[in-house]
């Protein structure tokens, strides 16, 4: 039969060839380095033998993407299952243990977490298992077998009874070690070569909080050590970025275990740039002709019903709150709202766009487990819109949001980001409203103006929204994570759920179409990623301490205090520190703090009527009049404002 290659280039082989020998077939250099395979676009485990005739067949390594490195990692969990159970023996009960995008992971039931001292051990008894070399093997059971070889792991148990009826159940075999697993793996311990075990945690079996507490081990693995020394260096600068920590070293927000999980609160420092990233955005679209409103954070469980999202979102929103005759709960989104605020006049074709603006506070019902500071919270609040728009309004609108978003990356600097057309799954149409024509209609428009509007993106299946396909601006932080900021989505479905209506040109009622757009995201979300990207040291114009004036004695503090003054007339944020410190440890602290400018004042900048200037950028710029330094800063800040 024939197979088409990722280059196009197709080969004769064999009915049955595995994509190992399909590997060595093309080059035995690469059958050493192969991990996996893709066949049709599915990733295969390297024993799996290809039967259709005409398949398109990539061979995966470690170097070629992301499924590539998985089949290591995943191969690498097993590894260190086993290391678990040797020296753990019958006390442990194992749970699951997949690749993720960093590494892997394994679950285990044990009496009490694991120790530095323990995790020590697991690694060096997976260096062990490595130099064994030990061939993996697969092989498969009907499910009354299944049940009876895993008799003793009632986690794996669970996962078995929950697989249908003659589906495939799969293992697979690493000399005395047998784990339930649909792979893909190597095909020998030995493939594996440097390992590094990283953390360890808590986790609930299957993320519920209702199960039992299992322990976590995470772990990192690759074919040469220099890319283990690489990924270390990376984890380090990415801890030094952490939100989490910076947030605290520069008092920019807090949680507390009696407010509650996933509910942080903004410190004043914090407060300030929240507040400036709220008015910038404002200024912005204000300009655009949107139109603000204040909507209610709780609303009756009916709304959500006629809007489709209780049917959709419910899992991830608040329980229900019954007061009186009605149900109320606490809102994951705002567009109910503004369908509402739209219906509420009569619109003439002439009206449209209609662009409905709000910051907008917002509650999803998220696991304490996957809370993270700002990046991931309970409670968010959103820089979010509504336009209403007609038919032929679509393309133009669509662009116009498109350029908003760019013209917000270009001010803060982002260069790093990729266009994701978010559609619907079609083999999982439960997670969607069932309409084929509506979909097939809004994600050909999506794709067409997309298109024309000279844009760049990829496409994505399973991403879109439950009424309609998105376009997503995923943005590569500092430290390598993927995330997505704005995002834009085409919907025809809620404005005929609410039955929206505008009169056009021929007199006659017709349904606008609601394009829904969030340009910042959320706001807690764009903090943590400016936090992470900066490491704190945020611009001028957004830094909550512009300005820090250090008297070096007692004798100077009356004229720091006129020149803070002067600084804050014009509107600049400052301080002056006037404790009875040294002033190498009060310019020491300021930098600390990533304030952008310090001004040394001493007897010499008081007989000039001058000030010593320190910046954060440049360092010691000297003495300058204070006059002079007020122009300097106020074009900084202004320059990002125009």
């Amino acid at each position: 039969m024939k197979i088409i290659l990722k280059d196009g280039k197709e080969l004769d082989v064999e009915n049955g060839i595995s994509i190992l020998d399909l590997a060595k077939q093309i080059s035995e250099g690469l059958a050493r380095v192969a991990t996996a395979g893709k066949v049709n676009g599915k990733v295969k485990d390297l024993r799996y033998q290809i039967e259709e005739d005409g398949a398109n067949v990539e061979i995966l390594t470690f170097e070629s993407d992301l499924d590539g490195k998985k089949a290591y990692w995943h191969t690498t969990s097993h590894i260190m299952a086993q290391a678990v159970k040797r020296i753990f023996g019958e006390s442990v009960k194992f749970a699951i243990g997949p690749s993720i995008d960093e590494g892997f992971y394994y679950d285990f039931d044990v009496e009490k977490a694991f120790t530095e001292e323990d995790k020590a051990k697991i690694e060096e008894e997976m260096k062990k298992i490595i130099k064994e070399d030990l061939p993996i093997e697969r092989f498969s059971l009907p499910k009354d077998e299944a049940l009876e070889l895993m008799k003793d792991e009632p986690y794996k148990q669970e996962l078995i009874r929950e697989l249908p009826e003659g589906e495939e159940i799969s293992f697979y075999k690493q000399g005395e070690f047998v784990d339930l697993c649909a792979g893909p793996h190597l095909m020998s311990t030995g493939k594996v070569k440097v390992v590094k075990l990283l953390a360890s945690s808590g986790a609930y079996w299957r993320g519920s909080e209702k199960n039992k507490m299992l322990q976590r081990i995470y772990g990192i693995a690759f074919p040469k050590a220099s890319l283990l020394e690489e990924h270390l260096a990376f984890l380090e600068e990415a801890k030094q970025r952490d939100h989490r920590r910076i947030g605290k070293q520069l008092d920019l927000f807090m949680t507390h275990e009696l407010v509650g999980s996933g509910l942080p609160m903004y410190l004043p420092n914090g407060a300030t740039i929240r507040r400036l990233l709220e008015q910038y955005i404002l200024k912005k679209e204000i300009k655009l002709g949107y139109h603000h409103v204040y909507t209610p954070s709780l609303a009756n469980v009916a709304l959500y019903k006629t809007s489709g999202h209780w049917d959709h979102y419910k899992d991830d929103m608040f329980p229900v709150m019954k007061m009186d005759t009605e149900e109320m709960v606490l809102r994951p989104m705002n567009c109910p709202h503004h369908m509402l605020i739209y219906k509420n006049a009569m619109h003439s074709y002439r009206d449209l766009p209609i662009r409905i603006g709000e910051l907008a506070h917002d509650f999803r019902y998220e696991a304490s487990g996957s809370v993270c500071g700002l990046e991931r919270v309970r409670e968010m609040c959103q820089n979010d819109a509504h336009i209403f728009v007609t038919p032929e309004q679509i393309k133009p609108v669509f662009g116009e949001v498109v350029n908003l978003i760019l013209s917000v990356y270009k001010d803060f600097g982002f260069q790093d980001y990729t266009f994701r057309l978010s559609l619907r799954d079609k083999e999982n149409k439960e997670k969607y409203f069932d309409d084929d024509e509506m979909w097939e209609n809004a994600e050909s428009q999506l794709r067409e103006i997309l298109t024309e509007l000279n844009i760049d993106f990829y496409e994505a299946k399973g991403e879109a929204a439950f009424y309609g396909p998105k376009l997503d601006v995923q943005i590569k932080t500092a430290i390598g994570h993927d995330i997505t900021i704005s995002t834009c989505q085409l919907d025809f479905l809620l404005p005929q759920r609410f039955e929206l209506e505008y009169i056009g040109e021929d007199g006659k009622a017709h349904r606008p179409i609601v394009i829904h757009r969030a340009i910042l995201g959320t706001f807690d979300r764009f903090i943590s990623f400016l936090i992470e990207e900066t490491k704190g040291a945020f611009p001028t114009w957004l830094a909550p301490t512009q300005v820090k004036i250090l008297p070096i004695t007692d004798r100077q503090q009356e004229y720091a205090k006129q020149v803070a003054s002067k600084l804050m007339e014009q509107d600049i944020r400052v301080e002056v520190d006037d404790r009875n410190e040294k002033i190498g440890y009060k310019i020491r602290e300021a930098q600390m703090q990533k304030v952008p400018y310090m001004l040394v004042v001493g007897d010499k900048e008081i007989e000039a009527n001058a000030v010593g200037v320190r910046s954060r950028k440049d360092g010691d710029i000297g003495q300058m009049p204070t006059d002079e330094f007020m122009t300097r800063i106020k074009n900084e800040i202004e320059t990002f404002a125009k």
